[in-house]
């Protein structure tokens, strides 16, 4: 009853104050988005900031660096313009004026113009391949340019570095030629190669500026202006105009066909925002949320660049009928380039539940269960929930009498609260599992209320780097018990909750007109581990941390723009079972790992590619672009090892499941797959041996 009286009046607050600045205001669309926005913030942000010189000086450095990431555009000189401005923001905010953004507009759109024509001069000719230069890929690592002529040199850098990246993959299918003896396929001089290299990329140019140019419309830098405003008070604030809430909840899926995922326009590119559990993305493992893809190619054509691609036309390149390839190349957040090939396919929705197999492990037999989310549907009767699931699953196991149950949280984002609240009971008899603190400071403690137990044998939990929300509270309830053993990679640290608010909904009936307005994602509250810390920023330490190709790469909600920052509160009242002597299960492990011919290669593995990712200049010369280009591929076929099966490590599918699936060859053969791609996980192995140690 009170939750509902605080959101009533927090309404009638909003709708007063925007009912005067309307009528102040005349009908401005912009101006009354922005105080909707402003206004729903200010009373409905879980920890709203202080519109300061701080806040100004703050939201103009990422303002710029949105504006131009790869300062390709601007000069010191329009930055200078533009710093007027800096300390200012706070108080065009406050006096619903726009004179930041309206100069930024006049700029870029000046500045983009120009360019088009520089490509082009710069493209119409030879260039020169025994250059001394070097591009820097990272914009953070260089200044503005401080003149005309150096801005221009800059652009010469980029698309030379653009053409050896297309004349590279031409020499290489020469190569290719060349070693065939039944080909009929031309041998090509280098200067048509070379031309041909350079056509590629004036086309790509072409269609990069006619997009750019589409995208560049007022209402569209508007639209960004207002989204950078709402993002300075935590990163998973957002703006969406109309079309953007309507492509947030899209997937690529198209009719149920493509590569199962969801995308949202930012800024120039196109960003992964989650993957459709079950999809093609998801199970091939390589895409991840918080990716930019760059470019699109269909089977084996040439790829299109959709920087700059309006969403609507990037989603009609990605999705397609089942069975069809489609090749992305994406810039991963760590800055690596990768090219990943996917076959789209009809998403299946049984492949979104909890599935569990039989490890055999040397001598061992552990159960298994991979849970991709919390989910839960209350609209259907006889849909799914997680816990229910779940507990179907585990009394399975438990019939064939396994050692110890492990269940897989890696890539699980999370999901229902009360589901995971409920499936982290199964493992405890009774007590808190999750705090959650409102903006008012009023602490709701989440609780398991059965006193049953349903497993109370061996446990392990493994999280990654993309294990969030829900899966951070259910690891970090189950070792706050110190009833599981958590193993794996630190998780990513989102310890907030976000709630959509319509701004239709707070204009009154004489300002239909405008409508609509869009909406905003608000973070509304705080999840807290029962020791009284909250999971924001540092997530979940493993109990057992183990190296992936990632380790060295910074990532999570730390790694954000605004985060918000991590606290505690009291802690919970509960008691530790102190049952699991987790100071010899993590020396066992720390043995096994250090002699493991698979760990010691993703620890060189995860080497390498920090290298890289703090090696962002490349050379302009064609002979040392091509040697660094060769050296990056051999060293990756060193790991190509880690893709082989392990010895003495075979999960199956249940008996119980083969004798349900018998009937349905498509889904046992589907089921059959996934099993076999079990055998292939160090992770899993190694989470095996930490069940025997803890049987013993």
């Amino acid at each position: 009853m009170k939750k509902n009286l605080i959101a009533y009046l927090s309404t009638l607050f909003i709708i007063a104050a925007l009912t005067v600045s309307f009528l102040k205001y005349s009908f401005d669309k912009n101006q009354i988005i922005l105080d909707t926005v402003m206004s729903s913030i200010t009373n409905n942000h879980y920890s709203p900031k202080a519109l300061d010189d701080n806040f100004s000086n703050k939201f103009f450095d990422l303002y710029i660096k949105m504006l131009d990431r790869s300062k390709i555009y601007l000069m010191q000189a329009d930055v200078e313009n533009l710093s007027r401005y800096k300390n200012k923001v706070d108080d065009q905010l406050k006096n619903e004026t726009f004179e930041l953004f309206d100069l930024s507009y006049e700029i870029i759109s000046r500045r983009i113009s120009e360019k088009e024509n520089w490509y082009k001069e710069i493209l119409s000719q030879k260039l020169n391949y025994k250059s001394n230069e070097e591009y820097q890929t990272d914009g953070d690592k260089v200044a503005f340019a401080k003149n005309e002529a150096e801005l221009k040199n800059r652009w010469k850098q980029y698309l030379q570095y653009l053409t050896l990246a297309r004349l590279n993959e031409s020499l290489d299918a020469q190569d290719k030629i060349k070693g065939k003896k039944d080909t009929i396929a031309p041998i090509l001089p280098f200067d048509t190669l070379e031309a041909q290299a350079r056509t590629k990329v004036m086309k790509s140019m072409s269609d990069y500026f006619k997009r750019i140019k589409k995208i560049n419309s007022k209402k569209d830098r508007y639209a960004q202006y207002v989204n950078m405003v709402a993002t300075m008070f935590d990163p998973h604030t957002e703006f969406f105009p109309p079309r953007e809430k309507k492509r947030f909840d899209q997937t690529l899926s198209g009719q149920l066909e493509g590569i199962g995922a969801r995308l949202q326009q930012k800024d120039e590119f196109i960003k992964i925002t989650e993957l459709v559990v079950g999809g093609p993305a998801y199970k091939e493992g390589q895409l991840k949320a918080g990716d930019l893809i760059l470019k699109v190619g269909q089977a084996s054509a040439e790829p299109v660049d959709i920087v700059g691609m309006d969403i609507d036309d990037a989603i009609d390149l990605i999705k397609g009928k089942k069975g069809t390839e489609v090749r992305l190349t994406v810039k991963k957040t760590d800055g690596s380039i990768r090219q990943i090939n996917l076959i789209r396919d009809i998403i299946l929705l049984d492949e979104t539940f909890a599935h569990s197999a039989i490890i055999q492990n040397q001598n061992s037999k552990t159960g298994y269960i991979k849970l991709p989310s919390f989910y839960s549907d209350f609209t259907r009767n006889n849909a799914h929930h997680c816990t229910d699931d779940m507990r179907k699953e585990i009394q399975k196991l438990k019939a064939l009498n396994v050692e110890g149950i492990i269940i897989d949280l890696r890539d699980n984002g999370g999901g229902s609260l009360s589901e995971v609240v409920d499936l982290s009971g199964l493992f405890i008899k009774y007590g808190p599992i999750v705090q959650v603190r409102n903006r008012e400071s009023k602490i709701e403690e989440q609780m398991d209320r059965d006193p049953s137990q349903l497993y109370d044998g061996p446990l392990v939990i493994l999280i990654n780097r993309n294990s969030a929300s829900a899966s951070e509270i259910m690891a970090a309830a189950l070792q706050d018990y110190k009833r599981a053993v958590i193993i794996g990679t630190q998780s990513f640290g989102k310890g907030t909750v976000q709630n959509f608010i319509e701004l239709d909904r707070f204009l009154l009936p004489q300002f239909d007109s405008i409508k609509p307005l869009g909406s905003l994602k608000i973070t509304i509250s705080k999840f807290y581990r029962i020791n009284g810390g909250t999971t924001q920023l540092r997530g979940v330490t493993p109990d057992i941390t183990l190296p992936d190709a990632w380790f060295y790469i910074e990532s999570g909600e730390k790694e954000l723009d605004n985060p918000m920052p991590w606290d505690e509160i009291q802690k919970a009242s509960y008691s530790s079972l102190n049952t699991i002597q987790y100071d010899k299960i993590k020396k066992s492990s720390q043995e096994r790992v250090g002699i493991s011919a698979e760990f010691k290669l993703l620890e060189e593995e995860a080497k390498l590619i920090k290298s890289r990712k703090d090696d962002t200049q490349y050379s302009l010369d064609l002979q040392k672009y091509l040697t660094e280009s060769k050296k990056f591929k051999d060293e990756n076929k060193k790991f190509e090892s880690l893709k082989n099966d392990l010895k003495n490590f075979k999960p199956t599918l249940l008996p119980e499941d083969l004798k349900l699936l018998a009937a349905d060859t498509n889904k046992l053969n589907r089921e059959k797959k996934w099993a076999d791609g079990l055998k292939k996980d160090v992770y899993l192995q190694e989470a095996c041996f930490v069940i025997s140690d803890l049987k013993k």
